[in-house]
């Protein structure tokens, strides 16, 4: 039975807005890492994803992500996100890239 990497992606993005650092790296290899597309790598490794997202959400602790649409291709899912710091705060728009090695997702880049 082959996963549903639009259903990981997705479930993903609910714990980066639950700020449950631990269940979201759950769906990561352990050398998974996040990274600008085609830069530098942010956060490496799931131990750094988990201690990045963990400073990132005490920095921003209304932060939250919203999905706007998704595209799958092949083992690569792409969302298109709305994210907020802090409800009258910065709001930006980002391409998530979630690459899947097996059943985990092996890095995720982003274009902002």
């Amino acid at each position: 039975m082959s996963v549903d990497r639009v259903a990981v992606a997705h479930q993903m993005v609910a714990h980066y807005n639950a700020q449950d650092a631990d269940a979201y790296v759950a769906a990561m290899t352990d050398d998974a890492c996040e990274a600008m597309y085609l830069g530098a790598v942010l956060r490496e490794g799931r131990e750094g994803v988990r201690s990045g997202l963990k400073a990132m959400f005490a920095q921003y602790p209304e932060n939250r992500a919203e999905i706007l649409s998704t595209q799958e291709f092949g083992e690569t899912v792409l969302l298109h996100e709305k994210v907020a710091r802090a409800a009258d705060g910065e709001k930006f728009e980002v391409m998530s890239i979630y690459s899947f090695d097996g059943d985990k997702v092996s890095r995720v880049e982003f274009i902002r």
